[in-house]
């Protein structure tokens, strides 16, 4: 999923709500937290009375395990299926939110939590990572059963949580083919998952976005040709696997494969219509090679692909898909999670509770982000009395979580030492890698009169077309060409500029520079069903790459939306909207790093997949701009 979710903001009040190393150990809890007794919420329902036992552990489960299956009631293990969102702040424990969380974990019983952004304004806000990690831990103190925790750790922390180290987009890593440096990556996303308390991370994505219009994977995908997102898919895995201080669970995710859609699943099912055949040679290469690779768990997708299951349903709710094609064709033994279960690509179909009823009868083991979770564990319950599900089925789902909560040592340790996060994140080696990748991610596409590098930046602008007013995209790539030319003119701009005032400074542009640099946000977001230019920004650019003035087009972010510029002089691709991404494209304008990057997807009508100017850095140049910011 592609978790920040502003719908959730709207739904707080209802559902609120994605170890350190062992060398400093931490007391663990002897006894629930106290709440205050002011500003009480209402009570909670009672709990309806119990027709059928406590499920018995496997017998080859691990003591833990079975120790924990024992101390729980039927309901309590079901609950422990169940993962609900948090956004990672500080909160009073006074607060409704805090006080509605501490509900969820200690009374309802949840198994698990997944940290995620909290939206304002248009914009998404990190966590900050000690508060992050005081949290968590505050809620692992009233956990009966530790809690697992997970984030969408797609480009490491810094997807959900600031001040870590800021990793480029997957595609990235697709240009810049760097298999160790993908493997790297993993293993740093590990590390500082671990010191934040976050033992599941939600990555990577083993989608093969061979489609376009694909509003939601583009970016977070490594490529179009299965076999070099299969090779960057297993090196992720073998990273965060690689250190056994930082043990965590890896995911691969949309199964069966969400590249192919140009529907947000954020908003409505989406369906790929590729014929079994044409699954097995692309979309499901890179799932088969990550089970080969030992990856621990698969996220589900809510798409439909009629090849598997001809019922129009999301993948997440077919048997045909989650059983007997992963489990028993691919031979995945591990967890399979759903994707949010809050997506309208589902919510459209079934309730809360009936999604979560069919999820498990499908053969999902863990259901993510219920929006309503009382009435998915209650209707689980229901089905389990009335046979609809079998009591072997549920009981093996609620083991595999246990057993994985096990290996990750959360019953000998739960909490972080919140003291050394900082000691733990962002570190200089990993921002070394992280602009590493991004400066080798550059792909020059066209470059006419070879106008990159910049000649006379001086006589040169420079705009920053961010997507939104409160947006700090762009900021970075503006100072960074400040430091390099103080005369230069440079702008900001916001894409809700009135059109009229955008073409009065296309003109002002054509009579006051000799090249104008134009570098253009387009990010892949939840609900916003598109990945085009933003606002009035198509008739601007178009004016601008059509007039008397050669423009230099950057594409920070997803590359396709280049296609309908054709007219633009020289055009570069970062395939990435990081802080990274704008350090690199400015390096490369000033001739400071070589540009080898090769393009890992088709732009049609534009370019094909590998395409990529190879361009030498200028002699003498010296390479600016601090990594890791």
């Amino acid at each position: 999923m592609n978790k920040p979710l502003s719908l959730l903001v709207v739904c707080l009040s209802t559902i609120l709500l994605s170890s350190a190393p062992a060398a400093v150990p931490v007391k663990q809890p002897k006894a629930p937290i106290k709440l205050p007794a002011k500003r009480p919420v209402a009570a909670a329902k009672a709990r309806p009375a119990i027709a059928t036992k406590p499920l018995a552990p496997p017998p080859n489960a691990p003591s833990e395990v079975q120790r924990w299956m024992h101390s729980m009631t039927l309901r309590d293990q079901i609950a422990q299926l169940v993962i609900v969102p948090c956004f990672g702040e500080a909160h009073s424990s006074q607060s409704l939110d805090f006080r509605r969380y501490v509900q969820l974990v200690q009374d309802v019983g949840v198994g698990g939590m997944i940290v995620i952004n909290r939206v304002v304004n248009g914009q998404a806000r990190n966590a900050e990572p000690h508060a992050m990690a005081a949290f968590l831990n505050r809620m692992q103190k009233v956990a009966k059963i530790p809690l697992i925790v997970g984030g969408d750790f797609e480009r490491g922390a810094s997807m959900r949580v600031s001040n870590t180290t800021k990793f480029p987009h997957a595609m990235a890593y697709g240009a810049a083919n760097d298999l160790k440096a993908t493997r790297l990556q993993g293993y740093a996303t590990a590390r500082e998952a671990r010191a934040l308390g976050v033992h599941w991370i939600f990555a990577p994505s083993a989608d093969v976005n061979n489609n376009p219009d694909n509003p939601t994977i583009n970016t977070r995908s490594f490529g179009e040709r299965p076999e070099d997102v299969a090779a960057h898919v297993k090196a992720f895995i073998e990273g965060a696997h690689s250190d056994p201080h930082a043990q965590v669970l890896v995911t691969v995710k949309h199964f069966p494969g969400h590249g192919d859609t140009a529907t947000d699943t954020h908003m409505a099912l989406a369906v790929v219509t590729a014929d079994r055949a044409r699954l097995d040679a692309l979309e499901f290469v890179p799932f088969r090679a990550a089970i080969q690779a030992g990856v621990d768990s698969v996220m589900t997708s809510h798409v439909s692909v009629p090849a598997i299951e001809p019922a129009e349903i999301p993948a997440t709710v077919s048997r045909k898909v989650l059983t007997d094609l992963l489990r028993k064709e691919f031979g995945f033994r591990g967890l399979v999670v759903t994707d949010a279960m809050d997506m309208q690509g589902l919510t459209k179909q079934f309730n809360a509770g009936e999604a979560a009823v069919r999820a498990l009868e499908a053969g999902a083991d863990v259901l993510l982000m219920s929006p309503r979770p009382e009435q998915a564990i209650q209707a689980v319950l229901q089905a389990i009395q009335s046979g609809r599900l079998t009591e072997d089925q549920v009981r093996d789902s609620v083991a595999r979580l246990l057993s994985a909560k096990a290996r990750l040592g959360l019953h000998k340790q739960r909490l972080v030492d919140v003291e050394m996060v900082s000691e733990q994140v962002d570190s200089p080696a990993f921002a070394e890698s992280a602009q590493s990748v991004a400066d080798h991610a550059v792909t020059l596409l066209r470059n006419a009169s070879n106008l990159v590098p910049l000649r006379d930046p001086a006589q040169s602008c420079l705009l920053a077309l961010a997507e939104g007013r409160y947006s700090v995209q762009g900021r970075r790539f503006i100072e960074e060409a400040q430091s390099r030319a103080p005369s230069m003119k440079t702008q900001w701009l916001d894409s809700a500029l009135p059109k009229a005032e955008l073409a009065e400074l296309a003109v002002d542009l054509t009579k006051s520079c000799n090249t104008i640099v134009l570098g253009v946000f387009v990010n892949v977001a939840a609900y916003r069903g598109n990945v085009g230019l933003s606002g009035n920004y198509p008739a601007f650019v178009d004016a601008l790459a059509k007039g008397p003035v050669p423009v230099v087009l950057i594409a920070l972010g997803s590359p396709y939306f280049v296609k309908s510029f054709p007219n633009a002089a020289a055009t570069l691709a970062t395939c990435s909207s990081a802080p990274t991404a704008e350090l690199a494209a400015v390096r490369a304008l000033w001739g400071e790093i070589d540009i080898a990057g090769k393009l890992p997807v088709t732009i049609p009508g534009f370019s094909a997949v590998g395409d990529g100017l190879q361009l030498m850095r200028r002699t003498g140049a010296v390479v600016h701009g601090q990594t890791g910011q």
